[in-house]
């Protein structure tokens, strides 16, 4: 069997799909949609149109967290839905339960965990790993294997660069107490954050904060500052040249 197509499937027009490819009941495919080999989309995902999916690739799968998670199964998650114009690299896997904004482009290997809001025009890059609850605004950019952790918050065109990790528990497991205070950061408008760059727990990068390489941001920043160092400390103003009121 070349592949398995639920009969309860709608499809719009111009849908190309693989070899050994599974899509379940009731997903939803929009017109010219393309699905690459041994591609698997559960139940329920809703895809829009001129999506394209490369091979190896799992869609809307439901969550399975480890008994000792502090990640309880929500039972009523809503199905998948990925926007119009959306690229999903090879070997790719997404939650249900995430929704993705238009032309947005995920990179291979990516992963993208549940309860996941994501803007239009994203791009998340090859091996990252954004973990659940996690929001990112339109024309953000995270690049290679950047760690996305739970309850972080990307605004609008915020740069991650490559190995960016992000933290949300000072604790590190350890404490019943540690629950009322996990957080993630808060990357706002404008900020980047270079790479190799560690966020602390709870911590706000401020709108066009520049996080040089290597920093490590313990302390919440200023709008518009350069910052370097460990711990991560003021070093001068952003150029404006720099600021996004002067770009293109």
């Amino acid at each position: 069997m070349k592949n398995f197509v639920h009969e309860s499937v709608k499809m719009g027009a111009n849908v190309r799909i693989g070899y050994f490819s599974v899509i379940e009941e009731g997903v939803v495919l929009g017109d010219d949609v393309t699905i690459g080999n041994n591609v698997t989309i559960h139940a329920g995902t809703v895809i829009g149109s001129g999506v394209f999916i490369s091979d190896n690739c799992v869609i809307g799968r439901w969550p399975k967290p480890a008994k000792a998670s502090t990640v309880k199964l929500d039972p009523d998650l809503p199905p998948l839905v990925i926007g119009d114009g959306t690229t999903v690299g090879a070997g790719a896997v997404l939650y249900r339960g995430s929704t993705f904004g238009k032309e947005v482009m995920i990179g291979d290997l990516a992963s993208v965990r549940e309860k996941c809001s994501i803007g239009d025009r994203v791009v998340i890059g090859r091996g990252v790993a954004v973990e659940n609850q996690v929001e990112i605004g339109p024309h953000t950019k995270i690049q290679t294997n950047a760690y996305i952790t739970a309850y972080t918050t990307l605004e609008e065109r915020v740069f991650i660069a490559p190995t960016v990790t992000t933290t949300n528990d000072n604790f590190m497991g350890r404490t019943k107490e540690r629950f009322k205070y996990v957080r993630g950061p808060l990357v706002k408008r404008g900020a980047r954050v270079g790479g190799g760059s560690i966020l602390l727990p709870g911590v706000t990068v401020a709108e066009e904060s520049f996080i040089a390489a290597g920093a490590v941001v313990n302390k919440d920043t200023e709008p518009a500052k350069v910052y370097v160092g460990v711990p991560a400390r003021p070093l001068r103003d952003v150029p404006e040249r720099e600021k996004l009121e002067n770009q293109e």
